[in-house]
């Protein structure tokens, strides 16, 4: 009851985005997948302490950032897990996630072997050690079963960073949304090799190898991006059926 009178008190506006975020890490945590239904407005606004209508904006806002979608009928279901700040670039809202997701391997081939070449001849110690160390937590928390995806984008930004290239800096928004998308279609079926691979681009950038780094990093996403393709062949053969 006590949330509920501090919720009350708020700002009309301010509730709504404050309801909006906290359905968001509702979604984040619980986990609710993509392709799940949320609990319906009368569940989420008794969880919440707030009134229905406060719900019904929330969804609202988080529709038109392109997390969730309501079906007629059938419910409210989430189509992404991308936080707005995980992709400020917008590409969550399109809606053919797998043609987006190959379209930014794309890019990222173009880009990240030689940002991974680039970070070999520019990381300085105190670098290469938070780069060990996020490799570290995301082969822990990806062995253990958790969310180990922002941590994950944490270890390309880092590698981005390393490179010492403001502009390089600057594309950091685009690999996040990169790694995120795909992480979203794949649910943790590369564990092996995303080790593998995340230990090598590591080993490579210590030892200043910039020809190991870019091979190390061009073999990660060519295991990610064979994946991808594998699974769209799986899915049109579904739909052909």
């Amino acid at each position: 009851m006590k949330i509920m009178y501090q919720f009350e008190k708020a700002d009309k506006k301010l509730l709504g985005e404050q309801i909006e975020e906290e359905l968001m890490n509702y979604i984040l945590q619980e986990p609710v997948e993509i392709g799940q239904k949320i609990p319906n407005e009368f569940e989420l606004a008794e969880k919440f302490g707030v009134g229905r209508s406060t719900v019904r904006e929330a969804v609202k806002g988080l529709v038109s950032k392109g997390i969730l979608e309501v079906r007629r009928g059938s419910g409210t279901f989430v189509i992404s897990t991308c936080s707005p700040e995980e992709d400020p670039l917008g590409l969550s809202k399109l809606q053919d996630k797998f043609k987006l997701a190959l379209e930014l391997f794309e890019v990222r081939l173009m880009l990240e072997p030689d940002i991974a070449a680039q970070a070999a001849e520019n990381a300085d110690e105190r670098d290469l050690e938070q780069l060990k160390q996020l490799c570290d937590e995301t082969e822990r928390l990806y062995l253990g079963g958790s969310n180990h995806i922002p941590k994950d984008i944490e270890f390309h930004t880092c590698i981005a960073r390393c490179s010492k290239n403001r502009v390089v800096e600057s594309l950091i928004p685009l690999i996040n949304s990169a790694v995120m998308t795909f992480a979203n279609l794949t649910h943790r079926r590369l564990k092996e090799e995303t080790i593998e691979t995340h230990r090598a681009i590591v080993e490579a950038i210590t030892e200043r190898d910039s020809v190991g780094a870019r091979c190390a990093m061009v073999m990660h996403l060519t295991y990610n991006r064979q994946e991808l393709i594998r699974q769209m062949k799986e899915k049109k053969k579904k739909e052909n059926r």
